[in-house]
């Protein structure tokens, strides 16, 4: 049996709209990675793009467990010197 390697010419993608309400964060969002990577295709191959696209609605009523969205910061940083960033939940 032969390996086939996925490439931009075999690659067929499809468009999935997820709503977001009343859906766990954390567990959507892993879902949706994996059809951006192509993972939950036959043909994954990973130095090719073989995700699909995915659209979201409905995103600002997403659950979010614990005290997540009170407690919850992110940060991200420019790369310059005091280039931090801090905005929460």
């Amino acid at each position: 049996m032969k390996t086939v390697s996925a490439n931009k010419q075999t690659v067929s993608r499809k468009w999935y709209i997820v709503d977001a309400e009343d859906k766990t964060l954390g567990r959507m969002s892993t879902e949706i990675a994996n059809r951006l990577r192509g993972k939950h295709k036959a043909e994954y191959t990973p130095h090719v793009d073989t995700g699909d696209y995915v659209v979201v609605v409905n995103a600002e009523k997403v659950k979010v467990t614990g005290n997540k969205f009170t407690d919850k910061t992110y940060y991200h940083h420019s790369g310059f010197p005091g280039g931090i960033k801090s905005i929460t939940f």
